[in-house]
């Protein structure tokens, strides 16, 4: 996969620019995210995903994990509550090329079928990202705050157990 670096940077940079031509670019413009060394850690850690088209290239990435308690920004919402304190996944930074239609569908769902209980936050300009949340089932929780900035994010959570 780090031989894949170069593409998903791409792929990222492409994201900034769509989501500041759909209403939101501050979610990951200003501060240029995600980094290259948070992905390099990601694909360390083997955590990171990318979805490939037919012929073999990058379409998509995105950073997924299960465990009990594994994002702290997530231990305090304000404004609601979690609907579910099992272990749980998590997706973050999911970006496409745009080239496949249901691309950014297909890696969420993918996450839930491996785990059955997903939580996922976005900033509350990213329209594309709430809707797409919500057409797949998902719930929206509260609100959590992340450490790259001061904007609050909107919270979602989709568990099989409350469904």
């Amino acid at each position: 996969m780090k031989e894949d670096l170069e593409r998903i940077m791409e792929i990222y940079e492409g994201a900034r620019i769509f989501m500041a031509e759909h209403g939101n670019p501050r979610q990951w413009g200003p501060t240029n995210w995600p980094p290259e060394d948070l992905i390099r850690k990601d694909i360390e850690g083997q955590n990171s995903y990318v979805c490939l088209n037919e012929q073999d290239k990058v379409i998509a990435v995105f950073f997924y994990v299960y465990g009990k308690d594994i994002e702290p920004t997530y231990e305090n919402i304000t404004e609601g509550n979690w609907l579910d304190e099992s272990p749980y996944g998590v997706v973050h930074r999911i970006a496409t090329d745009h080239s496949v239609k249901g691309i950014g569908a297909f890696c969420i769902d993918w996450a839930f079928r491996r785990c059955g209980h997903l939580r996922i936050d976005t900033h509350g300009d990213n329209i594309v990202m709430q809707n797409l949340l919500k057409k797949l089932g998902f719930t929206h929780c509260g609100t959590i705050y992340v450490e790259e900035d001061d904007d609050p994010r909107l919270a979602f959570e989709k568990s099989a157990a409350v469904l």
